[in-house]
């Protein structure tokens, strides 16, 4: 049987649109996180379940509140981190840098971050450890990237190919979105 994961997205953080962030831990205003925890509560989240979260706090407070007692951060969870890009206007990254991101995907690190396969190969040693511990179900709070990239794998594809697919598929992943994976 396989293992059935509950992913959120965090909820909108406090931050301009248009700007990169990725690993900048940003923070998400107590009105958000509130109004995000109330209408995850309403939708009906199964519980109680253990609750992996990124260690980034626009996860981790929504977290908390969602499941407490049960709550684990994990840092294989958090987004990708763009090196330089990190806390600017999109508009302002070198075109020349965005282009060499595109033909290279897979190993090209943005803003001298990590590379798409840095992240792929921390979700899918996540993973592994879940598996290991033989849970049947779990809670994931994290992030779009975190999500497309666990998405990619369900499908048995090697790494390589799991990680291309997230990275160049395009796949809008709402704040706030639940997402149900069987693994």
């Amino acid at each position: 049987m396989g293992l059935k994961l509950h992913l959120v997205r965090h909820p909108r953080p406090s931050v301009e649109p248009g700007w990169c962030y990725g690993a900048t831990d940003v923070p998400v205003s107590d009105d958000e996180l509130l109004a995000t925890s109330d209408a995850l509560a309403q939708a009906g989240l199964p519980g109680p379940l253990p609750v992996f979260a990124s260690p980034l706090q626009r996860c981790a407070r929504l977290a908390e509140r969602l499941q407490p007692a049960s709550l684990h951060l994990d840092a294989r969870l958090a987004e990708m981190h763009f090196g330089r890009w990190e806390m600017r206007p999109w508009s302002d990254v070198p075109r020349a840098e965005v282009d060499a991101w595109a033909a290279d995907l897979l190993c090209y690190r943005p803003g001298g971050g990590e590379c798409v396969l840095d992240v792929a190969r921390r979700v899918a040693q996540f993973v592994a450890d879940l598996r290991q511990q033989g849970l049947p179900e779990a809670l994931v709070v994290c992030h779009a990237g975190t999500i497309r990239l666990l998405m990619a794998m369900r499908n048995g594809l090697s790494l390589e190919r799991a990680a291309l697919a997230a990275a160049s598929e395009p796949h809008h992943v709402g704040f706030n979105q639940v997402m149900v994976l069987t693994l």
